[in-house]
């Protein structure tokens, strides 16, 4: 039986998912009865706890950033974003996501990922500013493009540091290029060579997206347009 006791984290996790209680909460739960089975104390659960937690040095960013953003929304980070937006009349849908394109694009090249993205840039920063640069023009949205408009928010961010970090030589990816090519027996290529061949994908990526972006805006006023004729004529 005392072999056994060290899984009991594993039914914790699977009934606290099941029951769709706080993830944190459970995996944390989860991970000091595992280590009570394996005869740690309190003292060493902490430590342990904090010494894996710094280690995940990205999940630890993630899990700090979440809380400020909600500290910034509950005092009206949107509604001032919106403002701003709304005072700016050259800024419209479309030419604010190539911006944001072009700097994520930056922060790739430059080894930067975690400086922005889904959940510090995307969510709270950029998709209410498309959305209020539209409504700006168009007035209330229907549901179906505010959800359009979120997606391409979503889709600048994934493309642009998909693309861009592999121009970085020190990007991990890049290094496992390098390992792969040199286990293969395959010499003389550098990081410095995979990065510079990077750089015509990423702005084929770039130039690929400014297309469809450059018809975002048209697509917007079709379907404001299409919704609000089928609101006059009902069902």
């Amino acid at each position: 039986m005392q072999q056994w006791l060290p899984l009991l984290g594993v039914p914790v996790m699977v009934l606290g998912f099941a029951l769709r209680l706080n993830a944190l909460l459970v995996v944390l739960i989860a991970g000091a009865l595992t280590g009570w089975a394996n005869g740690l104390d309190f003292d060493a659960l902490l430590q342990l706890f904090g010494q894996k937690f710094l280690a995940a040095r990205q999940l630890a960013a993630f899990v700090l950033v979440l809380p400020v953003i909600g500290l910034l929304e509950h005092y009206g980070l949107k509604t001032r974003i919106r403002e701003l937006v709304v005072r700016r009349r050259a800024a419209t849908a479309a030419r604010i996501l190539m911006l944001y394109f072009v700097l994520r694009d930056l922060t790739g090249v430059l080894g930067m990922p975690q400086t922005a993205g889904q959940v510090q840039t995307v969510r709270p920063l950029l998709a209410p500013m498309v959305e209020a640069a539209a409504e700006a023009r168009h007035g209330e949205l229907p549901a179906p493009v505010r959800e359009l408009l979120r997606a391409h928010a979503a889709a600048c961010d994934n493309i642009a540091i998909f693309f861009s970090e592999d121009i970085f030589i020190a990007f991990g990816a890049v290094l496992l290029i390098d390992a792969f090519l040199k286990d293969s027996g395959i010499a003389g290529i550098t990081p410095l060579q995979i990065g510079l061949w990077g750089i015509p994908t990423a702005l084929c990526a770039l130039a690929v997206h400014f297309l469809r972006l450059a018809r975002l805006d048209a697509a917007i006023e079709r379907q404001v347009r299409e919704h609000r004729a089928a609101a006059t004529v009902g069902p």
